[in-house]
């Protein structure tokens, strides 16, 4: 059976046709730019980049979720932050980048990014 999937119209083009746009490509958006940002450990439920390379872009989708309604964007992350890092500040970033990516690349209107924080990565403090 087909997967179900929720799109959303970006534009019409006028008789040329329209540009649909589906839930998860905002979702994968969303992961990506968070993930970028200094400080980001990792998106909850995430698995490792390596892996992903080898399994493709739907896994940057875990730990987002995105509502879109009337052209309008809301996107939940839950995400785990390096240990040391300031989360307030980091939070900051990562919402700024979402919504600057999700706008650019959609023309969508995001109303809210809200953050969630699963955990602490205390990766780089084993050694000390």
């Amino acid at each position: 059976m087909a997967e179900k999937r929720t799109t959303y119209k970006i534009q019409d083009l006028g008789g040329i046709g329209e540009v649909n746009i589906a839930d998860e490509v905002v979702a994968i958006i969303a992961g990506l730019a968070a993930t970028e940002v200094d400080g980001v450990a990792s998106m909850a439920g995430n698995i490792t980049n390596e892996l992903v390379s080898k399994l493709g872009m739907k896994s940057l989708s875990k730990g987002v979720k995105v509502e879109v309604l009337d052209g309008v964007v809301r996107v939940d992350l839950t995400l785990n932050i390096q240990y040391g890092k300031n989360i307030l500040e980091t939070s900051k970033t990562v919402q700024e980048k979402v919504k600057s990516s999700i706008e650019n690349m959609t023309g969508l209107e995001v109303a809210d990014v809200n953050i969630h924080i699963a955990s602490v990565d205390m990766e780089n403090e084993k050694g000390k």
